[in-house]
Parts: C-alpha cells; sequence; structure tokens
C-alpha cells in the first residue's frame, strides 16, 4: 500500500502524524510519501519536500511566494500522476491542496482531505468546489459534515486528533518539572505562531506585551515555545523588544509550556484549540499585512476569530485582532486572567466539556474512512 500526503506548517504535520499512526496500524507495511514535517517522518514518511514551504498565510504573502508555490504543487502533480499512489490525502493547506486534489481525483487517483476548511467561517464559496476535489472529507468538528453533504460532499466526524493526544487531565506539575519552572511560579506562556510571516507581524507586539508584564510583575516566568528552524528570527526579536525579561525560549516543547502556564498569550489558529484542551485561560491576538487584513474580514461569517471562541459560540476569551493587537491591551487581557482565579475555573471547566465532546479515536475513525474511500 502507497499513499501520497500533503501537510503545511506545524500544525498539519502535527496532525498528520497522528493520523499515520493509526494508517500504520492498520497496514504495517504501508509507504507515504510527498510533503511533510519531522512529526511525519517520526512514522516513516518520506519528504520530497519539507513541510515549511507551505507555511505562508494571507494573499500578499502568497502572492510574494506564488511563483515558488505553483511549481512545487506542478512537480508533485506530476510525479503522482506518472505513479499513482492507492490514495492522496491532502492535509489542511487548502488553498494549496485542493487545486492538487482535483487534478488527481480528474485523473482517477482517490482523494481525501484531513480538515474541513473552515467555511462556516469565511469563503463558504469553496464548499462547492469540493464535489470536483474531494472523494471524502474527514471533519474534525461535529457540525462540519452536514455543511458539506448539502453540497454534494462526502464527509465524516472522525474527532480532533488533539483530543485524543492531550490528556484530559493536563500534566502541570510534571511539566513544570521539565522546564525548570517551581510549583509557586507564575507562569505565561507566550506562542506567537509557527510561521516565519506570523513571528515577523506577531512576535514583537506580544514581546513588548511581555516586556509590559515584566514591568508590572517582575516575578512572572515566560516561556515561548519555538517551531523549528525559527531561533535565528526569534532572538533578534526579543533582544530588542523583551530585554532582561525572564523568558525561556524553547526548542519545540509546546505542549509542555501550554501544561505548565497560568495562562498564554498565543496567536490564532491551531494552538488555541491546543491551549483549550489544555484547559488553559488565553488572550488571543493576531496580526497579519494591511492589505491580506482588509480581504479577509469582508469574507468573514462569525464574530470569533479563535477557534475555542467559534466552537463554544462565544467570546469565551479574548480576541484581540490586528488594530485591537496592541502591547497594552494584551498585556492588561493577560493580567486580568492572572488575578481572577474563578474566571480561569469556569473556562477550564468549559473546555473540559469541550474536550470531551471532541474525543473520538480520530486515527481509528479516519483510518476506516479512508480504507472505505479506498476499497470503493
Amino acid at each position: 500500500m502507497r499513499l501520497a500526503m500533503v501537510a503545511g506548517e506545524a500544525s498539519g504535520d502535527l496532525l498528520a502524524g497522528l493520523l499515520l499512526g493509526g494508517l500504520k496500524a492498520r497496514w504495517p507495511t504501508l509507504q507515504t510519501q510527498g510533503i511533510g514535517g519531522p512529526r511525519m517522518a517520526e512514522h516513516g514518511f518520506e519528504a520530497w519536500w519539507p513541510h515549511d514551504k507551505l507555511a505562508v498565510r494571507g494573499y500578499v504573502e502568497v502572492l510574494r511566494h506564488y511563483r515558488e508555490i505553483s511549481a512545487l504543487r506542478n512537480a508533485l502533480a506530476a510525479r503522482l500522476l506518472q505513479q499513482p499512489p492507492a490514495a492522496f490525502i491532502g492535509v489542511d493547506a487548502p488553498d494549496f491542496n485542493l487545486g492538487l486534489e482535483t487534478r488527481l481525483k480528474a485523473a482517477g487517483i482517490k482523494t481525501v482531505h484531513f480538515v474541513c476548511p473552515s467555511i462556516w467561517a469565511w469563503r463558504g464559496g469553496r464548499a462547492k468546489k469540493m464535489a470536483a476535489s474531494c472523494d471524502h472529507v474527514l471533519c474534525l468538528f461535529p457540525f462540519e459534515p452536514a455543511l458539506l453533504q448539502a453540497h454534494g460532499v462526502a464527509a465524516t466526524f472522525v474527532g480532533h486528533p488533539l483530543a485524543d493526544a492531550i490528556p484530559l487531565q493536563p500534566p502541570r506539575a510534571a511539566s513544570r518539572v521539565a522546564l525548570g519552572l517551581a510549583e509557586a511560579d507564575a507562569v505565561v506562556a507566550v506562542l506567537p505562531g509557527s510561521r516565519r510571516s506570523e513571528i515577523q507581524y506577531i512576535a514583537p507586539v506580544f514581546l513588548q506585551a511581555v516586556a509590559l508584564l515584566h514591568r508590572q510583575r517582575p516575578a512572572l516566568r515566560f516561556v515561548l515555545p519555538l517551531a523549528p528552524g525559527l531561533r535565528q528570527q526569534v532572538e533578534p526579536l526579543v533582544a530588542a523588544h523583551a530585554p532582561g525579561v525572564p523568558l525561556q525560549l524553547l526548542d519545540g516543547q509546546s505542549h509542555a509550556a501550554l501544561a505548565a502556564c497560568d495562562v498564554t498569550l498565543i496567536a490564532s489558529g491551531t494552538a488555541t484549540l491546543e491551549a483549550a484542551l489544555f484547559k488553559r485561560p488565553m488572550v488571543i491576538g493576531y496580526r497579519m499585512h494591511a492589505l491580506s487584513w482588509q480581504l479577509m474580514k469582508r469574507m468573514r461569517y462569525q464574530p470569533w476569530v479563535g477557534l475555542p471562541n467559534i466552537l463554544c459560540r462565544d467570546f469565551v476569551v479574548p480576541e484581540l485582532i490586528q488594530g485591537d493587537c496592541q502591547a497594552g491591551a494584551l498585556a492588561a487581557a493577560t493580567m486580568r486572567w492572572l488575578d481572577d482565579g474563578a474566571g480561569a475555573a469556569a473556562v477550564a471547566r468549559r473546555f473540559e466539556s469541550l474536550h470531551h465532546e471532541l474525543r473520538r479515536d480520530t486515527a481509528r475513525c479516519a483510518t476506516d474512512a479512508i480504507a472505505q474511500v479506498i476499497s470503493a
């Protein structure tokens, strides 16, 4: 059995790595190839190109890299059409994967898309196009299959693999020991994103907020987990915006940071769902190129941007987006969580209910659905 896969950026690599565990349990001699990262490599995945080639967000940023990304997709399509796999699995990265899946499906290759594009939040027109791209969509959230099926797209709710991977009771004490933090420390986890463009636009203002928090409360400890390859980009920003702050840069270890912290200052994206599954209060911030923001905000359907708020359908945690994403506002919102133990406990209970809802043994459910697509 040989499957082709494409996962874009760190969050896609994480999801694909969890999925590969289920696939390899079903088919021990399975071969997988395409575009992926280190989590996929742990399961024997052969990366023809690294996943960070696709780690670009925002219209302006994509335009800057359009030629390179388009050439990569054409090269991958040619290789797969020449040696067709049993199926192609596109993991997230819809702007890259859906176009590739359309070409492969037209040539008779079975296509599965893992992670429904957020058609419920913006760009709902993509749902109609997905019928030509996907034989089946594996959905992370329970309300998504009905939306897709209304447009003739077969879909299955498989739960969220992070809900399986993250324990219901976060290992706070053990994570603090592993990171050299004392039980009594007040700890803020700082997660400015895993893409270079996110570091460019978000990390400076997050670090400025960290500097403000340090001045207001010098005993605070800060941990900042880094995606692979980003240390050289982040270190100069720390020196410029948060000099002298007790900020610990971690290579990876985002889950340890979230388990250990009291609150997290975090960029909108999959990491916010991870923080919710760790039952942590958070302040969600996000910035992008001004033109990208103007284009994206016109296509929004909901008042929320962060996944925890979207899933709870309420502003459970604060969101400070684009112009509102300022150091003073971020620091003040973070401080409010540190001073509101009852509020933090209430949001933890809400996130625990969400955790139970999303826990479905995703790797097995997804593998069962993929097996049906292959055998159809």
